[in-house]
């Protein structure tokens, strides 16, 4: 198996630079597209041997370095009490949000091996072809919770910060049970053969730092500390988080994933020898290839050679991105960096 991605995950030093993409398997994709007017996202999910052949489509198509399970972060939470769709064009849509205390009550305990057999049979099926690493994923407790208290996505996130704020003990309630729910899933990935995890806390970078340590913190740092005994290597990335790197830094993750907002030397200089994962804006993949070339050299320099970096983007792989220009930097990445 190519482990250079592994490698820079531990901080050694590799060959190259590897690269992988958030959303590497998606709509960009005319095969995927195709896939799609078959099945529905969660249907893909339920049918192992589709997730096993979306995964692996980007892999063979692209050059990356390692695959990411094809999934999505709110599917735990069918098995945990929980009635919701994934709409088209919006994302997660529960019907049956959280919104008072007293709903806490529904909150089922979590078992992956009864509610998501078929993630781990995926994962099974994945690794016995993949020439390079399998990362699972999960959704952190906080943007998770924020789907089932808001119902949906969100611009402003009210109803999670009001609930936050009046209801706190009802909050640390939730947040540790989704917490427990996300150590038992990840854990079972790994075990199902899953090479590294990603934990994504998409929309953490919407609370003030003091909020980050008060509310989601001790749950992150209970969530990593779970994660510790599996001997691979975990992917700790928010969007927007500047101002929070250093505390998710101390909540934990071997690996700390830096968003396009963040200047990445910046990032480098305040982690330190912590591996560090990003941070190509998205959109500069729609953009003429000598721009794409620049930026792309921009985050490479902003690096200067340092162990540790994995290339990626600040987020995922945008709908109509142009599949040759994804190709094209990831060759452009191997080539640069050649050690």
């Amino acid at each position: 198996m190519n482990e250079v991605f592994l490698k820079a995950a531990r901080g050694e030093t590799t060959p190259y630079t590897p690269v992988w993409f958030m959303r590497q398997a998606g709509r960009y994709q005319p095969e995927y597209r195709k896939i799609r007017e078959r099945y529905t996202l969660p249907e893909i999910v339920r049918h192992p041997e589709v997730t096993a052949e979306v995964t692996k489509l980007p892999v063979a198509q692209l050059g990356v370095d390692a695959a990411i399970l094809f999934a999505d972060i709110t599917t735990p939470l069918y098995g945990m009490g929980f009635d919701l769709d994934i709409v088209e064009g919006k994302g997660p849509v529960i019907h049956n949000p959280i919104r008072t205390p007293k709903d806490l009550h529904r909150l089922q305990p979590f078992d992956p091996k009864a509610h998501t057999p078929f993630v781990l049979e995926a994962i099974r099926l994945l690794k016995e072809d993949l020439e390079v690493p399998l990362i699972g994923f999960a959704g952190a407790p906080f943007t998770l919770a924020s789907y089932l208290i808001e119902g949906g996505p969100t611009r402003n996130f009210v109803r999670v910060k009001a609930f936050m704020y009046a209801e706190e003990e009802a909050w640390h309630q939730l947040m540790r049970a989704l917490t427990e729910a996300m150590i038992a899933y990840l854990t079972a990935q790994v075990h199902a053969g899953a090479d590294a995890v990603q934990v994504f806390d998409s929309w953490v970078g919407h609370l003030t730092a003091s909020d980050y340590r008060r509310y989601v913190k001790p749950h992150m740092q209970r969530l990593f500390a779970g994660l510790s005994g599996l001997g691979v290597p975990t992917i700790h990335f928010g969007t927007r988080t500047m101002h929070l790197l250093e505390e998710m830094q101390a909540a934990g993750g071997q690996v700390i994933g830096v968003d396009h907002t963040t200047p990445f030397d910046w990032a480098r200089a305040r982690l330190g020898a912590t591996p560090v994962q990003g941070n190509l804006d998205p959109a500069v993949l729609f953009a003429p290839w000598p721009v794409v070339e620049r930026e792309v050299l921009r985050v490479l320099e902003a690096n200067a050679g340092r162990a540790g970096h994995i290339f990626n983007l600040g987020h995922g792989i945008l709908p109509g991105t142009p599949v040759e220009t994804v190709q094209r930097v990831v060759a452009f990445v191997h080539e640069r960096t050649q050690r």
